[in-house]
């Protein structure tokens, strides 16, 4: 029975990197929310205020970690599974645990007892290596309380092997290249950071809140340090006016910093987001699905690092494009000119069944609405109507409102 604590949960954040959930990464909230919040492609923190846990809470929660896992390792034993972590287990810990998962009192902290068991069960599950440091710019800390936070970390769980963190390019272009270093040797193994784009001009616009040169900056001190980098590039960001500009800089920018992985998050015009005002007041011209994959081609044509490229994210449209530059370099322009040598129909087809289950994938069964859209497009193509690209394109905009 869970003892020791009254709370029997760790508070958990909105996201984190698809890689981190492939690996069901073990999440510790370092802080609350982003310090910079003013992203205009950004819903994630919009009327949220940033704040610095203390030391004291995040250990607690690591505490707290550290005492629902042993309970669900002995309840793997108790059924006779010998450590391994089953629905089984997960079940059995709900029902010898009614004092913690059956008070409906307070639905809140219920939900927050449930999403702590499962985070830390499916952890266990894939072994209990990975942890990532949420929310969006954990280095932000000061680096002696970081320091504290991923040692630890490392003390109470010893089994981890990889500690990741998201963070912005601006505060890492603020620490010095040691004290990145001494993170590393305590454990921090990857930073990710939303690099979006290495033009100035689409920087500014969307209140990035870095420079080009801040990035390249960021991008190498990390890279000098030893920790892993990842930096998302969003295709798409700079829309018509600024798309050449945008895949040139960017590539220029990668290229001097030479990141271990590059992923690619292409731009959606969410709802309650900045961008999409803009565009939909004429001051932000959004690139169609074809305009998009031709800026991801001039954009790794144009790369000459050495990094693992990865189209890892459901806003993207070719999921293959995945491999090491530069060796797969030819196979991934392969890959975009193979979309580009489809004809319009079969490209508008194409699209939309694979936004239709890329959707799908995540939420199952369509909303009325979405799936009349859908429904449209459908009709509109098997008629070969002749404004069947309107009736496509209304429908991707409903599917892309649903990707997270």
């Amino acid at each position: 029975m869970l003892r020791g604590t009254n709370e029997f949960s760790h508070e958990i954040g909105p996201i984190r990197p698809p890689s981190e959930g492939q690996d069901s990464s073990l999440l510790v909230r370092a802080t609350r929310n982003c310090p910079w919040n003013r992203c205009e492609f950004c819903a994630t923190y919009k009327g949220k205020r940033f704040e610095l846990r203390s030391l004291d809470e995040i250990e607690r929660d690591i505490d707290v970690i550290v005492a629902l896992s042993e309970e669900i390792r002995s309840t793997s034993r108790h059924l006779g599974l010998g450590g391994r972590i089953t629905s089984d287990v997960v079940v059995s810990m709900v029902r010898g645990n009614p004092h913690v998962y059956g008070d409906s009192t307070d639905p809140e902290r219920l939900q927050a007892r449930i999403n702590s068991l499962m985070n830390v069960a499916s952890w266990l599950n894939t072994g209990g290596k990975t942890a990532f440091l949420q929310d969006g710019d954990s280095p932000i800390m000061k680096t002696p309380q970081l320091l504290e936070v991923v040692k630890y970390l490392k003390e109470k769980l010893p089994t981890i092997e990889r500690i990741t963190s998201y963070a912005r390019s601006k505060t890492i272009s603020r620490k010095t290249v040691e004290e990145l270093r001494q993170l590393h040797e305590a454990g921090l193994s990857r930073l990710h950071i939303g690099l979006e784009s290495g033009c100035d001009a689409v920087l500014a616009q969307m209140q990035k809140g870095a420079t080009g040169a801040e990035h390249v900056k960021a991008g190498r001190n990390v890279v000098e340090s030893g920790i892993s980098l990842s930096e998302y590039v969003m295709p798409g960001l700079g829309g018509r006016r600024w798309s050449e500009q945008h895949a040139l800089d960017t590539a220029r920018v990668l290229n001097e910093i030479g990141p271990d992985f590059i992923r690619l998050r292409s731009l959606v015009l969410r709802q309650r987001t900045g961008i999409r005002d803009i565009a939909l007041a004429g001051s932000f011209d959004p690139l169609s699905e074809d305009e998009m994959v031709a800026e991801i081609g001039l954009l790794i044509s144009t790369l000459n690092c050495r990094s693992y490229l990865a189209s890892d994210h459901m806003s993207n449209l070719l999921g293959e494009i995945e491999g090491r530059l530069p060796e797969d370099k030819a196979r991934l322009l392969d890959i975009v000119a193979s979309y580009q040598s489809m004809t319009t129909p079969e490209r508008l087809a194409f699209s939309l069944h694979r936004r239709l289950r890329a959707r799908q994938a995540v939420y199952g069964e369509l909303r009325e609405d979405v799936a009349e859209r859908v429904q449209a497009a459908l009709d509109a193509l098997q008629k070969e109507r002749p404004d069947a690209e309107a009736f496509v394109y209304e429908a991707l905009e409903a599917l892309k409102q649903g990707f997270i």
